[in-house]
């Protein structure tokens, strides 16, 4: 019998946890109530209290809840549930997780499901479904379903949405892994620019035993990735797809942050890298572009899509951020660059062909990097590309390994 912790504010949403609680018992499983409130008395007996939820990050709830502050109370009780979560967890007294809520309720309880591993059945049910998840999810597999209606109460809708949640935490909890044999694991990053390269580079490291995991380079792909490295499970990174500095750089939506390139450098990961795609900017419809890029060149991907060409200046910039963050590490480590085009669009005859801005790129990566650069007279999505790229890397790895 599996254990499911059913979270959330059970002074003003209990009745609703209660519910689903009682839908997990019916199916077989034992339901943990914990509340997560900070104003009113929960309307229902929790399992595990407000009080023993704060202990467990440390906290003395009461003075904070004699103080009338709500907003230092939900700041106090979403620094606690990770804690008390990753420690049930841990210790094997939960497997799964599932709460209700609207925007406090979802930031509360999304902040307990982020710090579980991957795989970790865990599952949102909120009304903020349906807009920006990204600072909800962060880079975990948090499901999250629409609530459709808001959850204050029970009527024939939210019975409906909430009886299917329960179903599919039950279902999530009871669906077996299917192991695999295990092999070490390359992760390597990808655009919809970049995918033939990828898919003749992972066919060299799978025929030498390696499992290759593929990340979306989409901002929260480059996040997840990071995550990986960081984790300890990787054995070496095929980043040929270094795009998200573009976003980062230029101010795009696709931006992975700060760190990005930094979590194999730390954790010691051998690394090939490559500029891949570092000639296009990612926004919206082409309508939200902001108006200071309205000269440049753009390149409609599709209808929520547009893509705008980075120019020399920037393109000197992002080369010599690349060449930076590859000299901090202690590992083998190689950049690779494609003279003959970054991303499809960006060959010769393409819309974003520009041999000034490629230039600038390849020479400031040249001028700033303390590392081997290999340049190759090849498009990055070339077979002989592709197999160089992982070729370098499995000789990296052997470095590391002697």
């Amino acid at each position: 019998m599996s254990t499911i912790a059913v979270i959330g504010t059970l002074d003003s949403k209990g009745h609703e946890h209660a519910f689903v609680a009682e839908l997990i018992r019916q199916r077989g499983h034992q339901a943990l109530l914990i509340d997560l409130g900070t104003g009113d008395e929960p309307v229902i007996e929790p399992d595990i209290t407000r009080f023993e939820v704060a202990a467990a990050a440390g906290v003395d709830l009461q003075p904070l809840l004699e103080r009338h502050d709500r907003g230092e109370c939900v700041v106090a009780m979403s620094q606690a549930i990770p804690f008390l979560l990753e420690k049930l967890a841990s210790e094997g007294k939960i497997h799964g997780v599932i709460s209700l809520g609207g925007g406090g309720g979802t930031a509360l309880a999304t902040a307990g499901m982020r710090t579980l591993p991957l795989g970790f059945p865990k599952l949102m049910v909120s009304t903020l479904a349906s807009g920006n998840t990204a600072h909800y999810l962060g880079t975990k597999d948090i499901a999250m379903m629409p609530a459709i209606v808001d959850v204050a109460g029970l009527n024939r809708i939210s019975r409906m949405v909430f009886s299917r949640a329960a179903a599919a935490i039950c279902a999530m909890v009871e669906t077996p892994i299917e192991s695999t044999e295990s092999k070490p694991i390359i992760v390597a990053s990808m655009f919809g620019n970049t995918t033939e390269c990828i898919n003749h580079a992972k066919e060299v490291l799978e025929n030498a035993d390696y499992e290759v995991l593929v990340f979306h380079a989409t901002g929260a792909g480059g996040k997840a990735m990071e995550d990986i490295i960081a984790s300890g499970m990787v054995s070496g990174v095929l980043d040929v797809t270094t795009t998200e500095w573009a976003d980062e750089y230029v101010g795009g939506t696709l931006g992975a942050g700060p760190t990005r390139l930094d979590a194999a450098a730390l954790a010691g990961v051998p690394t090939v890298i490559a500029p891949g795609c570092l000639d296009m900017v990612n926004f919206g419809a082409k309508e939200t572009v902001p108006e200071k890029f309205a000269e440049r060149n753009f390149y409609i991907h599709n209808p929520q899509v547009t893509l705008m060409r980075t120019s020399a200046e920037e393109s000197a910039e992002l080369g010599k951020i690349i060449a930076e963050k590859a000299n901090h590490y202690k590992v083998p480590i190689t950049l690779m660059i494609p003279e003959k085009g970054i991303s499809v669009i960006s060959e010769k005859g393409q819309p974003f062909y520009d041999a000034a801005a490629d230039e600038a790129l390849f020479q400031a990566i040249h001028q700033h990097a303390k590392i081997p650069v290999i340049s190759l007279p090849e498009t990055i999505n070339s077979r002989s590309f592709a197999i160089a790229c992982a070729e370098q890397l499995l000789e990296n790895i052997k470095l590391s390994n002697q």
